[in-house]
């Protein structure tokens, strides 16, 4: 069996928490494909790194 990387998967809640949002606004992104997350039962985990990635990607220009 191959061994799996030093993988960690955060809850919406823990997301939420680190982002300092809501968890709808979670939801939000993992349904907008914004923050790319998995599935299990009916709940969702995200990988830590996609959560560092997210936070650390430049803000796109508003106006």
């Amino acid at each position: 069996m191959a061994e799996l990387p030093d993988v960690r998967f955060l809850t919406v809640a823990e997301v939420a928490e680190i982002m300092r949002v809501s968890k709808m606004t979670v939801y939000r992104l993992v349904h907008s494909g914004d923050l790319p997350a998995v599935r299990f039962g009916r709940s969702y985990r995200v990988l830590e790194s996609a959560v560092r990635e997210v936070v650390q990607r430049p803000i796109a220009d508003v106006g």
